[in-house]
C-alpha cells in the first residue's frame, strides 16, 4: 500500500487530473491512497473571499464565489450534485461573515477547507468515471487535531487508530481519494494543519495505514541542487535523507513541507518527490539511511526576503537573562527566529515573519539597542559530510570573495553551514557555491543537468 499525495498544479483541471488518474492507473497493484491538494490557486481565492465579506463588501464576495463555483464546475464538472450543494454551504457561510465582520482562525478554518473538500470530491468521480474503482473519504474524519486553528497539531494516537482501524480496509479493496491540509478537532470542528500541510496530511495517513512507501507528486522532477528561481542549472539529487531533507525543507526548498518528515521518519517509510507532468523522471527518494557521496553537499537551500534584526545590551554586557527577555518578546508575538549569532555585548536574528515587527522591536527597545536590517537573505549549504570535511568553511568563504556575509551559523545542526547576504548578493553568493561544490556531481546520488 502506497500514498500518493498530489498538489494543486497537479489537480489544477480536468487535463491535469486525467493525468493523475493515469499515474495513479499505473500503480494500481501497489494499493493506492490518493491525497489532493485544492486544485490551482483555490485556497487563495477562498481566503479573498472571506476579506471581502468581513470588510462589508458581501456583494463582491458573492460574485467571486460564483467565478469559482464556475471555475470549478468546468475543471471538475457537478459530481452529481454534490459541488452545488458544497457551494450553497460556502455561499450560507459568506453571508454569516458579512453579518458578523471578523475573520477568526476557526472561521478561516472552516472556508480555506472547502479547497480540498471539493478537489477531493471532484478527483474521486473522475477517477470513476474514467474506469477506476475510486471511493472519497473525508479527512476530518481520520485526522484528528488539537484546536489551534489554522495551524493545527494532529492527535497521533486517535488519528493512527482512526485510519488504521477504518481506512485501511477499505483501501485493500478500493483507491481511497482524501483532501490533504485539513482535519477535525475532536469536537468534530474543521481545522487545517497550516499552509503547504497536504504534505504532511500525506505523511500522516502513510504513517497510520503502514505504508510502504509516500510518494509527493509535485511540477518538478524531485529535489534540486539549488532553488531553480534562484538558479536554474541545478542537478536532481537522486537520494537524500531525512534529516537533510528537513533541514533544507525549512531553509526554503518549497518542493517539501517542512513537517512533512516526521511521522515517515518515526515509522522509516521513504519518501518520493516526482513530477507530475513527467512521471518517467525517477524523482528524489528520502530515507533514513545514508547514502555514500564524494560531494561535501546535497544542495543550496535559500531563504530571501528575510529580516536581520540586531539587539544590543543597553549595559554594553550580556547580563544574566538577557537572552531569555529577547526570547520571550518573540514568543509573546509567535514570531519564530531562523539564525541567531551573539557576541559579548549583542544578538543578531533573522525572521521571515514581519508581521509584528514594530510591536517586537518596541519592546525589545525597553531594554537594549535595536537596528532593523530588511531585505537580506539566508543561504543554506546542507550535507551530512560537512563536520567531517576539513577546509570547508574556507573553501565556502574563498567561493563567497567579494560577497558581504552579514551573519554566519554551524554547529547547531551538523548537517547545515547557514549564512546571510544581502538580497541583492543571493544571486552571486549561490552561483559561486555551485560552481564550486557541484562542478563534479556523484552521479550515484545526483542526475547531473543536460
Amino acid at each position: 500500500m502506497i500514498v500518493m499525495k498530489f498538489g494543486g498544479s497537479s489537480v489544477e483541471s480536468a487535463v491535469a487530473i486525467d493525468r493523475v488518474a493515469s499515474i495513479v492507473r499505473a500503480r494500481l497493484d501497489r494499493k493506492p491512497v490518493v491525497v489532493v491538494s485544492a486544485m490551482g490557486k483555490t485556497t487563495n481565492r477562498l481566503l479573498a473571499i472571506a476579506n471581502a465579506a468581513v470588510a462589508s463588501d458581501k456583494e463582491g464576495a458573492l460574485r467571486q464565489l460564483e467565478e469559482l463555483k464556475s471555475y470549478t464546475l468546468a475543471e471538475g464538472g457537478s459530481c452529481g450534485g454534490r459541488v452545488e450543494e458544497h457551494f450553497r454551504e460556502l455561499a450560507d457561510l459568506v453571508s454569516g461573515l458579512a453579518v458578523i465582520g471578523e475573520l477568526t482562525p476557526r472561521s478561516i478554518d472552516a472556508i480555506s477547507a472547502f479547497g480540498e473538500r471539493l478537489s477531493s470530491i471532484i478527483v474521486a468521480e473522475r477517477f470513476r468515471m474514467l474506469g477506476i474503482d475510486a471511493v472519497h473519504a473525508d479527512s476530518r474524519e481520520y485526522v484528528i487535531t488539537d484546536t489551534r486553528h489554522t495551524q493545527a497539531a494532529p492527535l497521533y494516537p486517535e488519528t493512527y487508530e482512526r485510519l488504521a482501524a477504518n481506512l485501511k480496509p477499505v483501501a485493500e479493496k478500493q483507491v481511497v481519494v482524501m483532501g490533504g491540509f485539513i482535519g477535525s478537532t475532536k469536537a468534530g470542528v474543521t481545522s487545517t494543519l497550516g499552509r503547504g500541510g497536504s504534505d504532511f496530511s500525506a505523511s500522516i495517513i502513510g504513517a497510520g495505514i503502514d505504508a510502504e512507501e509516500i510518494q509527493i507528486w509535485t511540477d518538478v522532477d524531485g529535489m534540486l541542487t539549488c532553488d531553480p528561481r534562484i538558479l536554474p542549472a541545478g542537478h536532481r539529487v537522486r537520494v537524500i535523507t531525512f534529516a537533510e531533507a528537513a533541514e533544507l525543507a525549512y531553509f526554503g526548498a518549497k518542493v517539501l513541507h517542512p513537517s512533512t518528515v516526521l511521522p515517515a521518519v518515526e515509522k522509516d517509510i521513504p519518501v518520493l518527490i516526482l513530477n507530475s507532468r513527467r512521471p518517467e523522471v525517477d524523482g528524489t527518494r528520502i530515507t533514513a539511511q545514508s547514502v555514500p557521496c564524494r560531494n561535501v553537499f546535497k544542495a543550496i537551500a535559500c531563504k530571501p526576503e528575510i529580516v536581520s534584526v540586531n539587539v544590543r545590551s543597553l549595559r554594553m554586557l550580556m547580563a544574566h537573562g538577557f537572552l531569555r527577555r529577547i526570547f520571550e518578546v518573540f514568543d509573546r508575538y509567535e514570531t519564530s527566529v531562523d539564525m541567531i549569532a551573539t557576541s559579548e555585548v549583542s544578538v543578531s536574528l533573522t525572521i521571515d515573519n514581519t508581521k509584528n515587527l514594530d510591536s517586537i522591536s518596541n519592546e525589545l527597545r525597553e531594554f537594549a539597542e535595536v537596528s532593523i536590517e530588511p531585505e537580506q537573505a539566508i543561504v543554506c549549504m546542507v550535507g551530512e559530510g560537512i563536520n567531517s570535511t576539513p577546509g570547508i568553511a574556507g573553501r565556502v568563504f574563498t567561493a563567497l570573495n567579494g560577497t558581504n556575509i552579514r551573519m554566519v551559523s554551524q554547529g547547531a545542526s551538523a548537517l547545515n553551514l547557514s549564512f546571510v547576504v544581502n538580497g541583492k548578493d543571493l544571486v552571486r553568493a549561490v552561483e559561486a557555491l555551485h560552481e564550486e561544490f557541484f562542478s563534479d556531481p556523484d552521479p550515484d546520488v545526483f542526475e547531473p543537468k543536460q
